[in-house]
Formats: C-alpha cells, structure tokens, sequence
C-alpha cells in the first residue's frame, strides 16, 4: 500500500535539477509563426526567461543565423541576460551544435526544459537528440510557435510520444516555487505572475488592492 508524504513528486522541476536552452526566439522566425500571437508569444518568453533569471536556473541561449538572416534575440529575453553569451549557431538542430554540447556538459543537469522557434525544427530536433542520450525533456509549450497550428500541434505530439513533458510558461514559474513560503523568491514570483501572468496577475491585483491578500504569505 503506498504511503503519502509531505515532499514533491520527482517528475515536478525543482530549479537545481535542469538546464533551461531557449532556442531562435527572433525576428525572421517570429515574422512566420501562426500558431500563437505574438505579443503573447513574448510575454512568455519574458516569464520564462524572469522565472530562470529568479531561481537561478542554468541558462543556454541561442540564436541562428542572426547577424546574417534571422536578426537579434527577443530584447524580452536579452534584457533579462544582459551579460549572457549567447551562441549562434548555423544548425538548424541545436543539438548538433558541440559548444551547446559542451555546455550542457559543463552545466551537468540531467534534465532539459526547451522553448523556442519553430516547435516542428528548432524544438523538435534538440528535444528527440537530448531524449535519445538519456536525458529528461520537458518543453514548455507556449513559449514555442510554429508556421501554422498544425505544424506546432503535430511537433508536440511527436516529442509527447517519444517522452518529452509538456507544461507552459506560468507553470514553469509557479513549480518553480512551488510553496507560497518560500519568502526569497516571493515577492519577485508574485511580480512577474503579475507583469506576465494573464487573468492570474490581474487577480493578484485585485486581491491586494481589494482588501490586502497575498497568495498565503
């Protein structure tokens, strides 16, 4: 008979456990996504980005092409990580890339969250090569955007079905903190769900402007 306890599943993300690779959020490939607006398709990027940036998570950018071709990474992301190094890459596989092998290597996480442009190429290619070395993959999906939204939802469910996990961005954020009690990570959880969460932020809003609630701090 199993036994509750008080601890979190192991399949849930703690920061410590992964590696986060945001892939080809630009320009060139943004023009041609279909598949979810834009501005909320940078929105999300920026959460996830601030939600990584917040826990110290270890972080991999990268871009293609982009002094040639595909133009800068999102300023949403950039601004986050001012300082970071940010590999450009001519493979549309990133995987295939041996400084982002390197990297990963480096960095030493067993897991694997990607986000990027376009779910079908820039997502699907790295995340069936990491899943195919042993790694765990998680894909965050409203972070990703493809041409049409048949090319993102069929790019999902063939990750799904090879043993990537879905989630999205305020997901992301929120297991990451996971218990409103963690007080050193509180305040800037609660900001960025209210900058970039949606009808949730409103709601954190309203319940503190309204009569003073907090999410049981």
């Amino acid at each position: 008979m199993p036994q509750a306890q008080a601890k979190p599943g192991k399949l849930l993300l703690s920061p410590s456990d992964h590696t986060l690779i945001m892939i080809d959020h630009q320009s060139q490939m943004a023009f041609a996504t279909k598949s979810i607006d834009l501005v909320l398709l940078r929105n999300n990027a920026a959460l996830v980005a601030k939600a990584a940036k917040e826990f110290s998570v270890s972080t991999i950018l990268t871009t293609v092409a982009s002094k040639t071709f595909s133009g800068p990474i999102f300023d949403e992301i950039k601004s986050v990580f001012p300082e970071a190094d940010i590999i450009d890459r001519t493979s549309m596989n990133t995987w295939e890339d041996q400084r982002i092998a390197d990297r990963v290597n480096a960095i030493g996480k067993p897991r694997i969250v990607f986000a990027g442009l376009w779910t079908s190429v820039c997502i699907v290619g790295p995340a069936l090569s990491a899943l195919d070395q042993g790694f765990e993959v998680y894909v965050i999906a409203d972070a990703c955007g493809d041409v049409t939204d048949e090319a993102h939802e069929r790019a999902m469910e063939r990750m799904v079905q090879a043993g990537a996990r879905p989630m999205t961005s305020l997901q992301y954020l929120l297991e990451l903190q996971r218990d409103w009690a963690r007080s050193e990570t509180y305040t800037q959880t609660v900001a960025t769900s209210v900058q970039h969460g949606g009808g949730y932020g409103l709601g954190l809003i309203y319940a503190k402007t309204m009569f003073g609630g907090s999410e049981g701090h």
